[in-house]
């Protein structure tokens, strides 16, 4: 049995693509595993490094170790995380806010448009944090930094994401139905917004916004403190770190 497997930054870099093939599977009584194509692949790329830390993707989904591997099914491995867009001028439709909107984008963010985007009668506060490009990490002078994304998997991953928060810092799991607030006093409503830069990101620019509009501004701050959190743990977008001779990928061991 063979499985195609698909690979991330620092991986792909050493592998020198994007996908290999693991061949000569055994399935045996119990099938192929998650964690048995991870074995394989260790041992038919030793170039790869250390893969003890990369997490299993089936579509996108994560799947655990003793998730069986079915024939014709593309596994993907995620080295951890460091932790197309809508048009610039137009407004999105509030209950897309209401449930989380997340955009990858390759051009420079502009935090002040986010923030505006997030602007609510409703809400009594709009919290935004600003991820920026510093020029030192570790001792050494960063030139500029390079960020990837698995873009199958990040948005229904952020939709996750989203949703975690709703479930403890708003009304519940479910994103409300717009308008439900102006029936519901003290009702916890979130608007929500994440945008990701993707490519080539300068020292001092922003890298990712994400903002958080409510009705009381300790939600506000918990929810958007939550969110970053859990997008750098979670988010598969890793970035490359790129100085005068050489570069590192921010999270690998390898």
């Amino acid at each position: 049995m063979d499985i195609r497997v698909r690979l991330f930054a620092g991986q792909r870099e050493r592998a020198g693509t994007d996908e290999v093939l693991v061949v000569g599977l055994d399935p045996g009584a119990n099938g192929v595993t998650v964690a048995d194509v991870r074995r394989a692949l260790a041992m038919q790329f030793p170039a790869l490094g250390d893969l003890d830390g990369v997490a299993g993707v089936i579509g996108t989904a994560y799947a655990p170790p003793e998730r069986e591997v079915v024939a014709g099914e593309v596994l993907a491995f995620l080295p951890p995380v460091s932790g197309g867009a809508p048009e610039p001028d137009q407004q999105p439709a509030d209950d897309l806010l209401l449930r989380g909107l997340f955009e990858l984008c390759a051009e420079p963010l502009d935090p002040g448009a986010l923030h505006t985007r997030l602007v609510h009668p409703s809400a009594g506060a709009v919290v935004l944090f600003t991820g920026t490009t510093r020029a030192t990490n570790r001792g050494l002078d960063v030139e500029r930094l390079d960020y990837e994304a698995f873009h199958e998997m990040a948005g229904p991953e952020m939709a996750r994401i989203f949703t975690d928060c709703r479930a403890q810092f708003g009304d519940g799991g479910d994103a409300p139905v717009p308008g439900d607030h102006l029936t519901q006093p003290g009702a916890r409503i979130l608007r929500m917004l994440c945008v990701h830069r993707i490519g080539t990101v300068g020292v001092a620019e922003p890298s990712v916004v994400v903002g958080v509009s409510s009705p009381h501004r300790d939600t506000a701050f918990r929810a958007a403190r939550f969110l970053i959190d859990a997008l750098k743990e979670r988010l598969p977008v890793w970035k490359k770190e790129v100085y005068g001779d050489g570069h590192s990928w921010i999270g690998e061991r390898s």
